[in-house]
């Protein structure tokens, strides 16, 4: 997955509740195709079970949650070898990051509640702010030259999500979209850019 800006697209910061209904209204018709195939498979074998057709219905509803599955895995973030920054430390809260977000994409996508939805978002929030201080205080402490610019960045991101937030009190649903879709966006990019760039004189400095 890539992206190539560190801002939320316009798209991104107009969601509506229409999203959630339609989210809804998605695994609805699912289960109303599921519901439906159980029942001709039923009635298939009652008729007789040497008709092809039933078996293709049988096939076709064992294949759906499969089908499902791997379509629904495309909203989450994956960890990819290509992430890494060579620092072990910073991978590893960098994957605890990702974790968190899909946490959060987790609550949003499918409905589980404003309380469930508020506690994933404050632990991934409070955790960035965690991985930055962890972050700029190696840079710092290391005489990093991008120490100041980097910095600015976690400033902007942490300022973006209040804003996002913000939000919460008129649009809830469309506030917790535009938080998880703003935050994968970004810290991709992060890892891929700025990060990318202090690992080397890190590694030189022997941060493991």
């Amino acid at each position: 997955m890539q992206f190539f800006i560190y801002g939320v697209s316009a798209g991104n910061m107009f969601y509506t509740r229409d999203f959630f209904m339609n989210q809804n209204a998605s695994m609805f018709g699912i289960s109303l195709i599921i519901l439906t195939l159980i029942v001709a498979v039923i009635l298939g074998f009652m008729a007789g079970p040497t008709s092809p057709l039933t078996w293709l219905l049988l096939i076709v509803l064992i294949a759906i949650p499969f089908l499902y599955r791997k379509f629904a895995a495309k909203d989450f973030l994956p960890w990819k070898d290509e992430y890494s920054v060579g620092i072990e430390s910073i991978d590893q809260q960098h994957k605890k990051l990702i974790n968190l977000i899909n946490q959060l994409q987790t609550a949003v996508k499918y409905s589980t509640g404003e309380e469930f939805e508020r506690e994933a978002l404050d632990e991934l929030v409070n955790y960035t702010k965690t991985h930055f201080t962890y972050e700029e205080g190696i840079m710092e402490q290391n005489g990093y030259p991008g120490f100041e610019s980097h910095k600015s960045q976690h400033v902007r991101m942490i300022k973006k999500v209040e804003e996002v937030l913000a939000e919460y009190e008129n649009e809830p649903d469309s506030a917790m979209s535009n938080a998880v879709n703003y935050l994968k966006e970004w810290l991709i990019n992060h890892i891929n850019g700025t990060d990318k760039e202090y690992s080397s004189f890190l590694i030189g400095k022997g941060v493991k």
